[in-house]
C-alpha cells in the first residue's frame, strides 16, 4: 500500500524518521522531487494507517488507490474504477493539487475527471460539502489518486452559524488611548486589527473630553495601520468580498445621546456591572431583536459612571479582572457571540 503523507514545511524529515521506527518493510521518499511538506510511503504493514496517527507531525494521510502517469488521459482512464467508490445517492467533488510543469491545469483535471465520474455514477457534484472527494495529487510525472470522505476539520460547514449575523450590527465605541505617542500608535494598531477582524458595523473613536491632538493623531494612525494589515489578509483568505470597517470620531457623550434617542441596544463594559450569566436570558433576546448593538469600551480608565444609567446593560466580562485596552473588543464580541449563537440555534436559524 502506498501513502502520500503531508506535513508542515520542514517537518517531513522528522515525520519520516518516526515512520521508519514504526513500520516494517517500508520504503520512504522524503520531499519527492524536491517538494517540501510531502513524504511518499510504500509499505506492506497492514496497520500502517493506524500507526500514522501516532505521529503528530503528520497532518494528512492520503492512501493512494491509483497511481498513473501525470497526463490528462491517464488520469481520466481510471474514472471507471473511481466510480465504484461513489454511489448515485452521494455527492462528490474532484480536487487536484498539481506540482511541476504540465500541458494541463488543475482545473482541467477537475472538470474532465469530474464530468466522466458524473456520467458513470449519475451522482451530483457538490464543491462545498461533498460526501466523497476525489483527490488528485500530481508530483512531477506521476499522479496519485485517492478518495476521501467528509473532512473532519473544515472552516465553513452548514452546521456552523455565520458570526456575521451578530457582528454586522455591532458598533464599537472606543475611548482613545492617550499618553506616549508610540504607545498611542501601538494600541491603535491592535484596536484597528480587532475591529477589522470581526468586521463590525462601525468603530467610533470617542474621547470623553478635550485631549491632545497629536496623541489622538497617533492613535488614529495606528488604527489605520492595524486595519489595513488585517484587511489585506482577509482579502486573500476569504472567498467573499470584504469591506473595510467605517471609522469615525465623535464625542462620547453625544454618541450615547444619539444612540439612546434612536433606541439602539446600549452595552457598557465595566467591572462594576453584572456578569453575563446574571442577565443572559434577556440579553440573548435583546441581541437577536436589536437593529444595532452599541458597545462602549474604556481605555486606561473606564466609561464614565454617569453614562451607566443610559445603558441597557453594564457587563462585567470577567469578575475580579480588568482587561487591557487591546483585549476589550475581542473579549466582549466573543462573549456576546457565544450567547447569541445559542439564541439562533433555539430558533432553528442556520444561515443567512
Amino acid at each position: 500500500m502506498k501513502f502520500l503523507i503531508k506535513t508542515q514545511k520542514d517537518m517531513e524529515a522528522v515525520a519520516a524518521n518516526y515512520i521508519k521506527d514504526l513500520l516494517d518493510e517500508t520504503e520512504i521518499w522524503v520531499t519527492p522531487q524536491g517538494y517540501s511538506g510531502l513524504v511518499l510511503v510504500d509499505t506492506k504493514d497492514p496497520k500502517a494507517e493506524e500507526k500514522f496517527f501516532e505521529i503528530p507531525e503528520i497532518e494528512r494521510i492520503i492512501p493512494v488507490l491509483f497511481e498513473v502517469p501525470a497526463s490528462l488521459d491517464a488520469i481520466v482512464s481510471v474514472a471507471e474504477e473511481i466510480a465504484d467508490y461513489i454511489s448515485e445517492e452521494e455527492t462528490f467533488a474532484v480536487k487536484t493539487k498539481r506540482r511541476g510543469k504540465h500541458e494541463f491545469s488543475s482545473i482541467d483535471v477537475n472538470i474532465t475527471l469530474g464530468e466522466k465520474i458524473r456520467e458513470l455514477t449519475n451522482a451530483a457534484v457538490d464543491l462545498s460539502f461533498p460526501d466523497k472527494t476525489v483527490l488528485v495529487e500530481i508530483i512531477g510525472e506521476r499522479a496519485y489518486i485517492s478518495i476521501a470522505g467528509k473532512e473532519e476539520w473544515k472552516k465553513f460547514t452548514p452546521e456552523k452559524i455565520n458570526a456575521r449575523k451578530l457582528f454586522k450590527k455591532v458598533t464599537i465605541v472606543q475611548m482613545p488611548y492617550w499618553g506616549d505617542y508610540k504607545a498611542c500608535k501601538n494600541f491603535g494598531e491592535k484596536i484597528g486589527r480587532a475591529v477589522q477582524a470581526f468586521e463590525v458595523k462601525e468603530l467610533i473613536i470617542a474621547p470623553k473630553e478635550k485631549m491632545n491632538a497629536y496623541e489622538l493623531m497617533e492613535f488614529i494612525k495606528g488604527i489605520r495601520t492595524g486595519q489595513e494589515s488585517r484587511y489585506q489578509i482577509q482579502k486573500e483568505a476569504y472567498p467573499w468580498k470584504v469591506e473595510k470597517v467605517p471609522i469615525s470620531v465623535w464625542d462620547l457623550y453625544q454618541v450615547i445621546r444619539d444612540k439612546r434617542r434612536n433606541k439602539r441596544l446600549l452595552i457598557i463594559t465595566d467591572p462594576k456591572g453584572n456578569t453575563i450569566p446574571e442577565v443572559k436570558e434577556n440579553l440573548t433576546k435583546d441581541l437577536y431583536y436589536a437593529k444595532e448593538v452599541v458597545v462602549f469600551i474604556g481605555s486606561r480608565e473606564g466609561i464614565p459612571r454617569g453614562l451607566f444609567r443610559y445603558a441597557d446593560y453594564v457587563l462585567d466580562l470577567a469578575p475580579y479582572m480588568t482587561f487591557a485596552t487591546e483585549h476589550g473588543i475581542p473579549a466582549v464580541l466573543i462573549a456576546l457571540w457565544t450567547i447569541y449563537e445559542e439564541e439562533l440555534r433555539k430558533k432553528g436559524i442556520k444561515e443567512e
